[in-house]
């Protein structure tokens, strides 16, 4: 037996054991109103960030202290 045909005997027992472990989903009965309201309702109720006329840029989050008059040297009391 040449190694073309043990490696072919392979693949095959692979893909046997493969198709053993796929589990079969049911499929969706819903109907498309159905489906379409469940979409709604698992949408957040504020919509996407920037539909709401909210931008936000990167500028916004840097450095997020806010600047000071100084720092003051701590003393040892």
């Amino acid at each position: 037996m040449n190694t073309q045909q043990r490696l072919l005997k392979r693949q095959k027992r692979a893909v046997a054991r493969a198709k053993e472990n796929t589990a079969v989903s049911e499929p969706d009965v819903r109907t498309p109103e159905q489906i379409q309201a469940a979409r709604d309702a698992s949408r957040p109720a504020g919509g996407h960030a920037n539909a709401g006329g909210q931008q936000f840029s990167a500028t916004a989050f840097r450095g997020g202290k806010a600047s000071g008059t100084g720092s003051a040297a701590k003393t040892d009391a």
